[in-house]
């Protein structure tokens, strides 16, 4: 919990920013980054119980005397799991942001979360590209896309001003090629607008690289292998949104 800002990133069904903004109720006064508080005794204790009855939680802040701040949460992303296979298990994740004074302790379940690490943009993006972490695209793209903020508080205004725009949710389409494969977003001039009924890979003989000199509109990731992504984007955002600037990899450091 914070006072007055809010816990780590969680994940939810997609609302719009004027819907979600709605049911959050007025805005605090408040409106600077928040702290964090600190955990109650029996961590271990109390998250177990949430876990047997939700309703432990509203025990929980009772017992600690506080309320979590949701209007701390900005709704940031959604994203939709391409197709890849008929049956094959798909999700819809919307991404929340929260922006905080320091780093706030992370105590790990071992079971959802094994471990937690606090990275700039430019650290994260290192590490994907030495082969350190993994990302799977959408977080890739959303790395780079905070690469666009030079400070903390430039982001926090950013996310001030953008809380009432609609928060657009995407489903990439994979078209695989020669050497790899490319997640087509919404924009790029193939992408699909009827994508949600697409059941079917789509699929090319050409390499990137050939496909890349044939077009123009690009909102696409390009990829390689596991850690060798290009993000191409030339299009405009949509709903006052930030897209990542290109970032194409050194092969020389590959």
């Amino acid at each position: 919990m914070t006072l007055p800002s809010a816990s780590a990133p969680s994940a939810r069904p997609s609302r719009g920013g004027r819907a979600a903004a709605a049911a959050r109720g007025p805005l605090p006064a408040a409106r600077e980054p928040g702290r964090v508080l600190e955990p109650p005794p029996g961590l271990g204790d109390w998250r177990a119980r949430v876990r047997r009855d939700p309703q432990h939680f509203l025990r929980l802040c009772a017992h600690l005397d506080c309320t979590p701040d949701i209007w701390a949460l900005h709704d940031w992303s959604a994203w939709l799991t391409p197709f890849s296979r008929k049956g094959g298990r798909r999700f819809e994740t919307t991404f929340f942001l929260c922006c905080l004074r320091e780093p706030p302790p992370v105590f790990p379940d071992l079971v959802e979360v094994v471990d937690c690490q606090w990275s700039s943009p430019s650290e994260a993006t290192e590490s994907f590209t030495s082969k350190e972490i993994w990302f799977a695209p959408p977080q890739f793209y959303e790395i780079r896309r905070l690469e666009n903020f030079a400070s903390l508080s430039d982001l926090h205004k950013f996310c001030l001003d953008h809380e009432l725009e609609e928060v657009e949710r995407w489903m990439p389409i994979t078209l695989v090629t020669a050497d790899g494969m490319m997640h087509l977003l919404p924009g790029d001039e193939m992408y699909l607008e009827d994508s949600n009924f697409l059941e079917n890979l789509m699929s090319t003989e050409k390499k990137n690289a050939e496909i890349m000199k044939e077009g123009k509109k690009f909102h696409r990731v390009v990829i390689y292998s596991r850690h060798d992504y290009n993000i191409h984007v030339t299009v405009q955002s949509k709903h006052k949104h930030v897209y990542p600037k290109n970032y194409v990899v050194s092969k020389s450091r590959l």
